[in-house]
């Protein structure tokens, strides 16, 4: 067991921690502040922290009406990977989706994030579709809990 805690977002300095991590693992894709209050009112924003130290973030988003699909993100910064943290954080995210009402969940990763491929595969992942953001060269890779 870790001193890792794992709290939703709440207030501004979590919104910048939260943005903080977002930005740093998928600089190609960058968020404004304003982006991730948007964000926050139709997703599950958290942080992770090892006491005072910001190690990770993650984003669930909800199913929706028309399908019991949910995103489950988890994104640990490269100083904290390896430790657990990011299984904690997906296991947190897994247990929320599911709560909210998911038969199927999904991630979505960086195509440049060796190490988050890496992790989707070894919690069940498998791609199911790559695709460019407008602009971009670096694709985002959609995977599915088998």
């Amino acid at each position: 067991m870790t001193d890792l805690r794992i709290a939703p977002v709440d207030g501004d300095a979590m919104l910048q921690d939260w943005r903080y991590v977002h930005n740093a693992i998928i600089p190609t894709a960058a968020l404004s502040l304003d982006e991730v209050r948007e964000r926050v009112r139709r997703n599950r924003l958290a942080v992770a922290y090892l006491g005072d130290v910001l190690v990770g973030c993650s984003t669930v988003r909800p199913p929706t009406n028309d399908a019991s699909v949910a995103t489950v993100i988890a994104r640990v910064l490269p100083a904290h990977r390896r430790q657990g943290f990011g299984g904690d954080l997906f296991a947190q995210g897994l247990a929320q989706a599911r709560k909210l009402g998911a038969d199927l969940v999904e991630t979505v990763v960086l195509a440049s994030n060796v190490d988050g491929l890496r992790f989707a595969h070894a919690h069940g992942f498998v791609e199911v579709d790559r695709y460019l953001l407008p602009g971009n060269s670096v694709p985002f890779i959609d995977l599915r809990l088998a």
